[in-house]
């Protein structure tokens, strides 16, 4: 599994960092940005097999970010997990209706993460 790429799109450091050990633990390489507009440069020259997105990003949030991904021909086939500690009613159905392929919810539970990526790359 060396050649899964996993890009982590979070502005909290501590978050970042949790998922990039927990990724990496699991043989993933991991590409960060910390905001959206880090995202979309990056995704010009590397395409990752899954995204995790927190959808509360300085600059371009995280619901637009999707709809820029999912716009553009070179990466709406990337599957895009939302992360985000939105729990209020509704707010899952808005994500996943912004083209979100699944929705986790912060704290972010360590041994389900690595399962529901693997789902989503054996997808695609």
């Amino acid at each position: 599994m060396p050649d899964k790429n996993v890009m982590v799109v979070e502005d909290n450091e501590k978050n970042r960092k949790l998922m990039r050990v927990v990724l990496k633990s699991k043989g993933y390489a991991v590409i960060e940005a910390a905001t959206g507009e880090e995202a979309l440069n990056l995704l010009k020259n590397q395409k990752p097999n899954i995204i995790l997105m927190d959808i509360q990003l300085p600059g371009i949030d995280g619901l637009t970010l999707i709809k820029l991904i999912k716009a553009d021909a070179m990466t709406k086939e990337i599957p895009i997990i939302a992360v985000t500690a939105y729990a209020m009613k509704g707010d899952e159905q808005k994500i996943l209706e912004t083209g979100c392929d699944a929705y986790v919810s912060k704290p972010i539970n360590t041994q389900e993460l690595p399962l529901i990526i693997e789902k989503y790359i054996k997808k695609g």
